[in-house]
């Protein structure tokens, strides 16, 4: 079962990178595309983009801030056995659930090695 959780950790600390390198991407994309859109919409449309662009940059750090960072926590942590972690990581995994297809994998993933690691405890 131990490998099982060191593939979990693994995966989890990947994750969570990949979710904070793809915000940088997409915020960097943003910065750059918007001003050239802001001068094509004019002066009457350019208030849309005064409220549009701090929005998309407070999603993305609640999406870091929740979701990225407590994954790459959750994994460091599970690969040092710490005994709080494989929970953090199921309700990481829960919520990766929604995220079809590979987030949806690795949610069962993380609910199966969860409860194959609880029923070892019960025995």
């Amino acid at each position: 079962m131990d490998i099982h959780k060191r593939i979990l950790a693994i995966v989890y600390i990947i994750s969570g990178a990949v979710q904070i390198l793809a915000m940088i991407i997409l915020s960097s994309i943003i910065t750059l595309i918007i001003p050239f859109i802001m001068d094509e919409a004019g002066p009457e449309g350019q208030w849309v983009f005064i409220w549009i662009v701090p929005f998309i940059r407070i999603i993305a750090a609640f999406i870091i801030l929740f979701f990225a960072v407590p994954s790459i926590v959750g994994g460091v942590a599970l690969l040092n056995e710490k005994k709080w972690a494989l929970t953090l990581l199921l309700i990481l995994g829960c919520f990766k659930l929604f995220s079809f297809p590979i987030g949806t994998a690795i949610g069962i993933y993380t609910i199966w090695v969860y409860a194959e690691q609880h029923k070892l405890r019960t025995e």
